[in-house]
């Protein structure tokens, strides 16, 4: 079942700034905030596509705002080496508690379109992966961590 959805806003190397310009202006409250430093390394997952380049580490990876609301915004820096450009600095995320279902959205929405990254298992989600839709829409698909 769907848990969650939720805006993400992607910025080019200003996410810490925009974060706290948003908590402020919107009276949110900054739950977490982590760099692309600070995330766990997997050295069983080799990958070329994900690594980060020097000089990086500060930049954020994610920030989770909660406004008064309960609704959640959340915030990143473009993945490093990824190019920034209006139309990926904005994606919606949906979050299922079903592994099936969300795999199934997954390829439902990748239909026509392109992915970002293959459904696989994060540390922070046992499947995630993203995509732009037929439409241009960015997605981010994940399941709750159990």
């Amino acid at each position: 079942m769907l848990t969650s959805l939720f805006p993400y806003l992607n910025f080019d190397g200003n996410a810490k700034e925009a974060t706290h310009y948003y908590v402020e202006a919107l009276d949110g409250e900054l739950l977490d905030i982590t760099t692309f430093g600070e995330a766990p390394k997997d050295d069983s997952v080799e990958s070329e596509e994900f690594s980060l380049p020097p000089g990086v580490e500060d930049l954020i990876m994610n920030a989770q705002i909660r406004l008064k609301n309960g609704a959640m915004l959340m915030i990143s820096d473009v993945f490093p080496g990824r190019e920034f450009h209006v139309g990926n600095n904005l994606s919606l995320t949906l979050t299922y508690d079903d592994v099936e279902e969300a795999r199934a959205v997954f390829n439902r929405l990748a239909e026509g379109g392109s992915i970002g990254m293959e459904l696989q298992q994060t540390f922070w989600s046992p499947l995630y992966g993203s995509l732009k839709d037929r439409y241009g829409v960015e997605w981010q698909i994940s399941v709750d961590a159990v």
